[in-house]
């Protein structure tokens, strides 16, 4: 019988390995190919005018964007499709993320909700969030008797 040094590290690397390169958020199509969970990188800007959310996302389609807001809280939500081009043609490799995706962010107090609007060009889609001029402290006097 021979000694092995136990290492925790190794069992972690053996677990991960079982799981995928995600962690376990591998999904399976109908084609039996990898499909991974994806979030789209996003920016968020402010001026003076409005907050600008850019979020990144090739190759997806304006109906497949879905943009909502619901108590405070805007959702931008879609899918990315695979299309596979060519029958003769063999895929070697396979990096780009595929499936649905969701990113939500809480707004700020002094959005104007009804104002919200957005753009798709050139893979990257542009949510405007108008400012609302914020409402300035109003002083009451009070009579003392």
């Amino acid at each position: 019988m021979s000694l092995v040094t136990w290492n925790p590290f190794r069992e972690l690397d053996d677990m991960l390995s079982r799981y995928g390169r995600a962690g376990g958020r591998d999904l399976l199509s109908a084609e039996g190919r990898a499909i991974s969970e994806w979030r789209p990188a996003a920016d968020i800007a402010e001026t003076d005018k409005a907050y600008i959310i850019k979020a990144e996302l090739p190759e997806v389609s304006r109906e497949d964007v879905e943009v909502s807001v619901h108590d405070g809280v805007i959702t931008i939500k879609g899918e990315r499709r695979y299309e596979k081009t060519d029958d003769t043609e063999k895929q070697h490799r396979i990096e780009s993320f595929y499936g649905q995706f969701s990113r939500s962010f809480c707004l700020p107090p002094d959005v104007d909700q009804g104002g919200i609007s957005a753009e798709s060009k050139d893979g990257v889609l542009k949510v405007y969030l108008p400012k609302v001029e914020a409402e300035q402290p109003k002083s009451i006097e009070v009579k003392v008797n």
